[in-house]
């Protein structure tokens, strides 16, 4: 199974140096939040998306994807009621689609809980927009050629798409195969679900295409109580041809050590895995 790394984790460094640390640490690549790239990282020039496309070539280092999508510019909102909100949120995530294919990458994991927030007494209201802006940018994503994920969130962070079941649902409803959804393994244990259980149900069919490892305790994987041994035997059982990105969100001692430790953590698991399989 194919690897990632968030890269907001050692967003200390430069993306070069982001690049060499995923290489010379054992990911197979950088799962991208735009606003590490830049403050207006919709309206980058060709020239700019081809540099960092060319040195993570460079460094061998695959870009598959965006995540942490409306972290910037600020008063971004998929749910809100204000109709120009609306439609700059649209025609930024459409941007981003494009940002996403340009830079190689293959998927968009749509989380930002704070840009997706249901306001009380009117949360029907709020669903009906979020979901409007799920098809709208399944059309862009197919056109596009990439899939957009949505990524369901603790009932502690958002309202709104807080279980695989949610998402499945919306997508079922919109329509589109440019859209898919994940597991978030601190959101699923934050939700009292069990990911074993999400994966035999969820995987086998390509509902869930993506998983963020991080651990109940939001630090990085094997950190906290989550069952990543039982996890790691799911996706082996189910010969699980999906993709994996590491998303801590707390950082001990910092984010390289971090991440560092993750990489180690999951490799092992799979490398005694596969040992253990006649």
């Amino acid at each position: 199974m194919k690897i990632f790394l968030c890269n907001e984790v050692i967003r200390d460094l430069d993306f070069p140096q982001q690049c060499v640390f995923a290489r010379e640490t054992g990911y197979d690549g950088l799962e991208i939040a735009p606003f590490t790239l830049s403050d207006r990282p919709h309206r980058m020039s060709a020239g700019e998306i081809g540099g960092f496309r060319a040195v993570a070539a460079a460094e061998g280092v695959k870009i598959p994807g965006l995540h942490w999508l409306l972290a910037a510019p600020p008063g971004l909102s998929i749910t809100s009621e204000d109709d120009s909100v609306a439609a700059a949120t649209l025609d930024f995530g459409r941007r981003l689609v494009d940002l996403c294919a340009e830079l190689g990458g293959t998927y968009l994991v749509h989380g930002s809980p704070a840009q997706r927030g249901l306001e009380k007494g009117r949360e029907s209201e709020g669903r009906r927009r979020g979901q409007a802006y799920l098809a709208a940018i399944a059309q862009t994503a197919e056109k596009a050629g990439v899939t957009y994920i949505i990524e369901p969130l603790s009932r502690l962070d958002t309202s709104f798409v807080t279980s695989v079941d949610e998402a499945v649902a919306m997508i079922e409803e919109i329509g589109s195969a440019a859209l898919s959804t994940m597991i978030d393994c601190y959101a699923a244990a934050s939700n009292a679900e069990n990911i074993p259980l999400l994966l035999h149900r969820w995987a086998t069919p390509g509902t869930v295409r993506h998983l963020h490892f991080n651990d109940d305790n939001r630090r990085g994987p094997g950190e906290g109580s989550t069952d990543f041994p039982a996890i790691i035997e799911a996706l082996r059982t189910l010969d699980y041809s999906g993709t994996g990105a590491v998303e801590p969100f707390v950082y001990s001692p910092d984010g390289r050590s971090c991440a560092a430790r993750a990489i180690g953590y999951l490799r092992g698991l799979l490398d005694h895995r596969q040992r253990a399989d006649p």
